[in-house]
């Protein structure tokens, strides 16, 4: 029985992992398939072949971020986007959607930006518990008027699902950077501890009493 029961605990070990990791994706691919539903109906793939090909969808929506990107790289592309922008601006509910949803895009996906791309130790939710937060940027509007001192927007993720969470202004002295990756510090929020990734390279630590000079 025990030989049984740890075969079974490392099939599980193998199976599991795997058969979520082919669940997630092919949720995605599915998905993501639902773009061939802009094509005309003559041009899907399933009419002209005579069969279904998994993840053209993928493709097809590669190649429209793609386009859009170098669209909106040149000058005319840029252009456009600004006038599209605009007559967006102009609409009533659309507008104070499409805004918010854009400066979050911007804040999220732009090479200058922060947002999410330094993990932080932070204490949560009470002093003396620590957690993993995700710089998102600085304070801003009047909130800045009601907060003395430097302080740091943080998401701080759930767990085991990092997608809920909770937004907190923190002081800067209380939040410690971490030498490890966006990729890592999610992952370990994820495995709720048990993937821990790899620790840095220590610092030479200093001798605790100092080195006495030799006599003259």
């Amino acid at each position: 029985m025990g030989s049984i029961r740890r075969w079974l605990l490392a099939g599980l070990l193998v199976l599991v992992p795997l058969a979520i990791t082919l669940a997630v994706l092919n949720w995605i691919v599915g998905t993501l398939d639902q773009t061939l539903l802009i094509l005309p109906e003559a041009w899907h793939p399933d009419k002209l072949l005579g069969f279904h090909i998994p993840g053209f969808g993928v493709l097809l929506t590669l190649g429209i971020v793609l386009l859009m990107g170098a669209i909106a790289s040149n000058f005319l592309g840029n252009k456009l986007l600004r006038w599209g922008n605009t007559l967006l601006s102009r609409i009533p509910i659309v507008r104070s959607i499409y805004s918010s949803v854009k400066q979050v895009s911007d804040t999220l996906f732009s090479e200058n930006g922060n947002a999410f791309r330094k993990a932080l130790l932070v204490q949560w939710p009470r002093e003396g518990v620590w957690t993993i937060g995700f710089l998102t940027g600085l304070p801003g509007g009047d909130v800045v008027n009601h907060l003395p001192g430097d302080y740091l927007s943080v998401y701080v993720p759930t767990t085991p699902n990092p997608t809920g969470g909770y937004f907190v202004m923190l002081k800067k002295t209380d939040c410690i950077e971490l030498k490890m990756s966006v990729d890592e510090a999610l992952t370990y929020v994820i495995s709720m501890g048990v993937v821990v990734p790899a620790r840095p390279a220590a610092a030479p630590v200093p001798p605790l009493t100092p080195t006495l000079n030799p006599p003259l």
